[in-house]
């Protein structure tokens, strides 16, 4: 886990190793405005998140050709949904920009590649870790580009079963790798969160296990962290009535703002686990104690 976490840059030096690293995923929620990543960016850093994610995809790779030329409605109007994809991704010059934003604002970026041309484009832009999304478990090409590249990484295991995640970290295994427990319903019911998998996860690869979570509020991303989550990812969002698919599943200014709070909180309420007689305990014993 030390190791992941010096390469990776997830966590600082200077922090804490009980730190829960919380990752603001932005994905595609700027909708292929480079403003609103920046705003989405200062959000993040403004709220205490450790990191921001993005997705990087090469929209005729990752569309199915079925899919291609379907009609979309769209704020920019009817267009393919190949088009639309195009039209929300962020190129060079954005990925610059926001290259540069991270840096002003001392914070780690880094991005889901969704095929191997996102990952070659990533890497010469600077990415220092990625993370294979759950719809990539079983990509095998990206996997062993991943691989070759030596680049933490952290797998996500939405939608997969223990036989494909199996697989995924058997081909990771030489790459500082984290797992993140997640439900890929959008937004995920309560009774779908399953988060005592997070122990199953543990057991079976030992490995570090961090929770990324898809559900309204933010009580069940708390309860992860009080059940050993080593890291915390939530989509944000400036408003969740924005258009996007991913909006609705997203926390809004107050609430990544309450929940890193209470990550902070919860850190501090676990403790070591030593029995001892704190402080505050010594008048009370003094005096409520008959000898």
């Amino acid at each position: 886990m030390q190791d992941f976490f010096e390469l990776s840059g997830l966590r600082k030096p200077s922090q804490s190793p009980a730190h829960v690293p919380v990752i603001a995923e932005i994905g595609i929620n700027h909708n292929g405005d480079v403003d609103i990543a920046i705003e989405l960016m200062r959000l993040a850093k403004r709220t205490g998140c450790d990191a921001v994610k993005f997705q990087k995809r090469t929209p005729s790779i990752c569309v199915p050709l079925d899919q291609q030329l379907r009609i979309r409605e769209t704020p920019w109007g009817d267009m393919t949904y190949l088009a639309y994809k195009e039209r929300i991704e962020f190129g060079s010059t954005e990925y610059e920009i926001v290259a540069r934003e991270a840096k002003q604002l001392d914070m780690l970026w880094f991005a889901s590649p969704w095929d191997v041309p996102s990952l070659e484009f990533l890497i010469a832009h600077g990415c220092r870790l990625v993370k294979i999304a759950s719809a990539s478990v079983t990509d095998e090409e990206l996997l062993r580009a991943v691989a070759e590249s030596g680049l933490p990484a952290i797998l996500s295991t939405g939608m997969s079963t223990l036989e494909e995640i199996d697989n995924a970290v058997s081909a990771l295994r030489g790459n500082p790798l984290i797992l993140m427990h997640a439900t890929s319903t959008y937004p995920c019911p309560p009774e779908e969160a399953n988060l005592r998998c997070m122990n199953t996860l543990r057991e079976r690869y030992s490995l570090p296990v961090g929770y990324s979570g898809h559900e309204h509020g933010i009580q069940i991303s708390v309860a992860a962290v009080a059940l050993g989550a080593v890291a915390v990812e939530r989509h944000i969002t400036l408003n969740r009535a924005m258009w996007g698919t991913d909006q609705a599943a997203s926390l809004g200014p107050r609430g990544i703002e309450t929940l890193v709070r209470d990550i902070r909180v919860l850190e501090s309420a676990l403790g070591d686990g030593i029995k001892r007689i704190f402080p505050g305990e010594v008048e009370p014993r003094r005096r409520l104690r008959a000898r």
